[in-house]
């Protein structure tokens, strides 16, 4: 684990879409330079944790995952919480979570997702295997080479199958805003979510709002992670100025 302290930098804490593990957040920690310390969360069912049950419930994971998050954060460190998808509503599910733990919690980046209270319309989860992946692709707008191989897809596809479940089933555990800034972001040609679900999110804080758009779909984030980041920091700065 990384020095709680590391140089008094802010954090950066990456929680992951559905399917993906902490090693996707990785290129991020030389993108990020010196501006954060790049924390991704690992969730059970993937990569070090691949011999855990993954959670099929938004909620629990969030309550559950709290305190190893807090720890790895530190008390009071600078913290700007980044989730895509999925990663939006469980990260929007720690920012009370962290904060009652003693973390600075700065700024909530929503990526993907509409507002919380919204849910889907289609959906994935208990569709057969080649379905499943097929409506999976579907929504994200790309495949994974990784599903293509057997023993890959074996691997892979309990926990996609289990993180598609708790989104789609996902249900906010209070109607509250949160009281920081948010900031929503979208590909502009994601078929999944809309610019005006996008802008759900305003009602979701009691804080500042700003909603912007990146070219691309759905995981649009797979190849602007460094104009993702550059978002981010000028959120950040925006908010060192208000203090």
């Amino acid at each position: 684990m990384e020095s709680v302290e590391d140089g008094g930098r802010p954090a950066l804490l990456c929680v992951p879409f559905a399917g993906a593990g902490p090693s996707f957040f990785h290129p991020w920690r030389e993108l990020a330079g010196d501006r954060w310390r790049v924390v991704p969360v690992e969730l059970p069912g993937r990569e070090r944790r691949f011999l855990e049950t993954p959670y099929r419930n938004v909620v629990e994971a969030a309550r559950k995952e709290a305190d190893s998050i807090a720890a790895e954060l530190g008390e009071g460190t600078r913290t700007v919480l980044f989730g895509h998808s999925l990663g939006a509503v469980l990260a929007y599910e720690l920012v009370p979570l962290l904060s009652a733990r003693g973390v600075r919690v700065e700024r909530l980046i929503v990526s993907g997702s509409p507002g919380p209270w919204t849910q889907r319309e289609r959906r994935a989860a208990g569709l057969p295997d080649e379905e499943f992946l097929a409506r999976v692709e579907e929504f994200a707008g790309f495949r994974h080479e990784a599903l293509d191989h057997p023993e890959m897809r074996e691997l892979i596809l309990p926990a996609l199958q289990a993180d598609c479940e708790m989104h789609e089933a996902y249900v906010p555990s209070s109607g509250a805003p949160v009281p920081v800034p948010v900031c929503s972001l979208r590909g502009d040609c994601d078929g999944l979510v809309t610019a005006d679900e996008a802008r759900q999110w305003r009602d979701a804080t009691t804080g500042a709002f700003r909603y912007a758009e990146f070219p691309g779909d759905h995981m649009y984030l797979v190849d602007h992670g460094r104009e993702l980041l550059d978002v981010i920091g000028e959120e950040s700065a925006r908010g060192a100025l208000a203090l």
